[in-house]
Parts: C-alpha cells; sequence; structure tokens
C-alpha cells in the first residue's frame, strides 16, 4: 500500500486523533440516544422518522467501523490494517456516506410531500418508505461498489491514516467514475433538499406568528450542516482528480475527511433531537427516571425498619399514544423473606396525555405494626400543569 510522501508532523496528527476522538464519543453518543428512543418509544416510528432512523443507523455504523480505525491510525503516524483494511475500510465508509446522504435528500421529499399534500400516515405510507429505505441501500451499492471490480479503486488519502476513493488516480475511468459520484450523490441530494425545503418555505410564507421563522431557521440550519460537512470533500476530491499534481497537501486533505465524519454528530441534533416527537419521548424517559429515582430514594429508609416479612413494589406507567390507545408497562420486584408478613408499595405515574395537561404521581405505603392492624402512609404530588403554575405536595 502506497502512502503519500509528505506526511503530517506528530503534532498533526495528535490534533486529528484529538479530533476523531472527540467526533467518536459525541457520535455514538447522540446515535445511540436516538437509536434507543426509538426503541422504546413505539408512537416514534412514523414513515417520516423511519427515515432519521435510517440516517441514524448509517451514522452508527461509520461511528463504529470508521472513525475508531482513523483515530488508532491518527495516534500511530500510520494506517494500521494494511492494503485489504483499507480498501474495505475505504467502502464501508463510502457506503455509509453516500446512504446518509440519500436518506438525507428522501427525508426532505417526504416532508414536502406532507406539508403539500397533507398526506396521512397509514399502512401504504409505511411500505413505501420501507421500499425508499432499501432503495436507498441498494442505489448507495450501485455507486460504491464499482471500484472494489476495478472503476477507479479504494486506497489512502490525505496523510494516509485514512482511506477513501482513490482521488488522485488520473486515468479517464477513474475521473468518470468520480464525476458520476460527485453528481449523482453529492449534488443531486444537495439539489433534492434545497428544493423540496424551499417549497416548504413558499408553503408557509405568510403564515403570521412564529411557524415561518421556525421553519426558515430549520432549513437554514440543514443546508449549512450538508454544506458544512460534504462540500469541503466533494471540493478536495475534484482538486486532487482534474487539479494539478500536488495542489492538495496532506493537511487540506484530512481537513475535509474530519468535517464530513462530523455530520455523524450533527444529523442527531438537527434531524432528530430537534424532532417534536423526539422531544416527547425524551421527556417522557426522564420522567420515567426521576419517578423511580426519586421512589428508590425514599423506599431505601423502610428496608431497615422492616425486620420480617417481604416486600413488593409495582411500578405502573401509563404512556400517552399518538392515537386514542395508551400503552401500559408494569415492573414487579418480589423480594423474598425468611418470616411472614408483607410490605407492599404501589407507584403509579401518569404521564401527560393530550386530553389532560396534569401529570399525577401517587405512592401509597403498607407498612405492618406490631399490634393489631397496620400503619398506611400516601404521598399524593400534583406536579405543575400549563394551565395552573401551583405544586401540591
Amino acid at each position: 500500500m502506497s502512502v503519500p510522501e509528505a506526511a503530517l508532523s506528530r503534532t498533526g496528527h495528535s490534533v486529528v486523533a484529538v479530533c476523531l476522538g472527540i467526533i467518536f464519543v459525541l457520535g455514538f453518543v447522540n446515535n445511540f440516544l436516538v437509536l434507543m428512543l426509538f426503541t422504546r418509544f413505539h408512537f416514534l416510528r412514523t414513515p417520516i422518522n423511519l427515515l432519521l432512523l435510517n440516517i441514524s443507523v448509517s451514522d452508527m455504523l461509520v461511528c463504529l467501523f470508521g472513525t475508531p480505525f482513523s483515530f488508532a491510525a491518527s495516534i500511530c503516524g500510520r494506517w494500521l490494517t494494511g492494503a485489504h483494511g483499507c480498501r474495505w475500510y475505504g467502502f464501508a465508509n463510502t457506503l455509509f456516506g453516500v446512504v446518509s446522504l440519500v436518506s438525507l435528500a428522501l427525508l426532505s421529499y417526504e416532508r414536502c410531500c406532507s406539508v403539500l399534500c397533507g398526506s396521512k400516515m397509514d399502512v401504504l405510507d409505511h411500505r413505501k418508505v420501507r421500499l425508499s429505505i432499501a432503495g436507498c441501500w441498494v442505489y448507495s451499492l450501485i455507486w460504491t461498489v464499482p471500484p472494489l471490480f476495478g472503476w477507479s479503486g479504494y486506497g489512502p488519502e490525505g496523510p494516509g491514516t485514512t482511506c477513501s476513493v482513490r482521488w488522485a488516480l488520473r486515468t479517464p475511468g477513474s475521473r468518470a467514475y468520480i464525476i458520476c459520484l460527485f453528481i449523482f450523490c453529492l449534488v443531486l441530494p444537495l439539489l433534492t433538499i434545497i428544493f423540496c425545503y424551499g417549497r416548504i418555505l413558499i408553503t408557509v410564507h405568510g403564515v403570521r406568528g412564529p411557524m415561518e421563522g421556525w421553519v426558515l431557521l430549520m432549513v437554514l440550519i440543514m443546508v449549512s450542516c450538508y454544506l458544512f460537512c460534504w462540500l469541503p470533500y466533494g471540493v478536495v476530491a475534484l482538486l486532487g482528480t482534474f487539479g494539478p499534481s500536488g495542489s492538495v497537501s496532506p493537511t487540506a486533505s484530512i481537513v475535509p475527511s474530519v468535517l464530513a465524519k462530523s455530520s455523524t454528530v450533527l444529523n442527531p441534533i438537527i434531524y432528530a433531537f430537534f424532532n417534536k416527537q423526539v422531544q416527547s419521548a425524551e421527556l417522557q424517559l426522564r420522567t420515567i427516571t426521576a419517578c423511580i429515582r426519586t421512589a428508590s430514594l425514599k423506599l431505601w429508609p423502610l428496608a431497615a425498619i422492616a425486620s420480617a416479612g417481604s416486600r413488593r413494589c409495582r411500578l405502573d406507567t401509563l404512556l400517552p399514544s399518538p392515537s386514542a390507545g395508551s400503552r401500559r408497562c408494569r415492573l414487579d420486584t418480589l423480594l423474598p423473606s425468611p418470616s411472614a408478613g408483607s410490605r407492599r408499595c404501589r407507584l403509579h405515574t401518569l404521564l401527560p396525555s393530550p386530553s389532560a395537561g396534569s401529570r399525577q404521581c401517587r405512592l401509597d405505603t403498607l407498612l405492618p405494626s406490631p399490634s393489631a392492624g397496620s400503619r398506611r402512609c400516601r404521598l399524593d404530588t400534583l406536579l405543575p400543569s400549563p394551565s395552573a403554575g401551583s405544586r401540591r405536595i
């Protein structure tokens, strides 16, 4: 495997390693949270949100099978897995990157159709989106597999710590492939995004209130993020292919590669965490975690009171559903005790529903008494609602 002659200094490799390490940690955490929310809350799996899930999956694959290898190579100052590993690294990261770009274009198209046509969610929409996701992967494979069979190729780029398409290969076939890759995998998705979000802006233009300003801000952020992450990479690739020999230095080539990998950090923030449904699911997850933590802290000292008997705790959580129904989850924990008697604790948590604006938590604790009868304690907490700003304990 040939490595570029001019390499980065030790300080340069260290700076790149630090940047890649930060990108790996933040990208893994952000995409893991998105995947966890989609796994935990089924109401997030709307047709449009399935495209968000596909973007998060492709970004997570980059974090797992791309960034760690570049990070290790930057620490050592050279590529570590040989020519064969470099080839498959370049193929995998190019594939996942193209999948992410095409998915962003599909997401803008689906949002445009949803706003302009007012399409409602049904089984056919789910089927159409699943076919679109499958087509996205097939389309990406069509443009990333040919270098494995001789149309251009995959090899080291920049200072030799990353691998991608061999931009410096100046054969006619290689130049034709790079032109096709640039047009169909970078420019075409960008034009689709600009056109679809432009139609959305035209549709909401003139609407009084903060809606038009919010849509304009989101469109500017999405397009700017796309250009920030991918346009430098495309420009450097074209310069390396059609520019004078040596026109792209190792430093100039490694910076666009790092910016392209930063999309794994920015995509979940822009497309997922700014999504209203994802924000609602995240709020519910934080509320459940807070209730469980509060209940555990209140029940822990009671373990020293009961010298006999068993303790049973039940957690009933009623979560709202976008449709009419609801979803109920139960956690029963039975702690055995050698003697008789029992102590039962129940925590009922009612999270906000579309029809009600309040949130109520109840803790019923039944403790045994040495004498006859029992002692019962109840804690009713009414949390603030949008209509009332008070809190009663």
